[in-house]
């Protein structure tokens, strides 16, 4: 069972998820996961259709925003909409929660919605050091 790992209290990240992970975020009430983790990096990871499958399954939506490495303009842009525009809490994954984090954190920091200092906060907090990602 994978750690959903909380930044604020409409976002969530975490590692790679299953479908039973799901079913749990949807039991913990979220009603969207933002899937960060491009299909095919690893060999075993459950590929964006059956994540979704379980999502719609579970009664949550569901976004694929796939990031390769640093996240570019468009992907910031994308998961700050969806999450603005969800109707409760977010769970947003990759590998390791990483790519999610920073691609959230870096449209808060452009945006001027939270200030870099707050962000390290809720990053470290979270178990993820942005201090040498987000803009000083």
């Amino acid at each position: 069972m994978v750690d959903f790992r909380r930044v604020t209290g409409s976002l969530s990240v975490s590692p790679q998820v299953t479908e039973a992970d799901i079913a749990r975020a949807a039991a913990e009430g979220f009603v969207l996961v933002i899937n960060n983790r491009p299909d095919g990096e690893d060999p075993s990871q459950p590929t964006s259709a059956m994540i979704e499958a379980a999502a719609r399954a579970a009664g949550l939506d569901y976004v694929h925003i796939p990031v390769r490495g640093g996240p570019g303009p468009d992907q910031v842009e994308a998961v700050a909409r969806a999450v603005q525009g969800a109707k409760g809490p977010v769970l947003a994954f990759c590998r390791s929660g990483t790519r999610s984090i920073v691609t959230w954190s870096i449209g808060q920091a452009l945006s001027g919605a939270t200030d870099r200092e707050t962000l390290v906060s809720q990053g470290a907090a979270a178990g993820y050091d942005l201090s040498g990602v987000l803009p000083g």
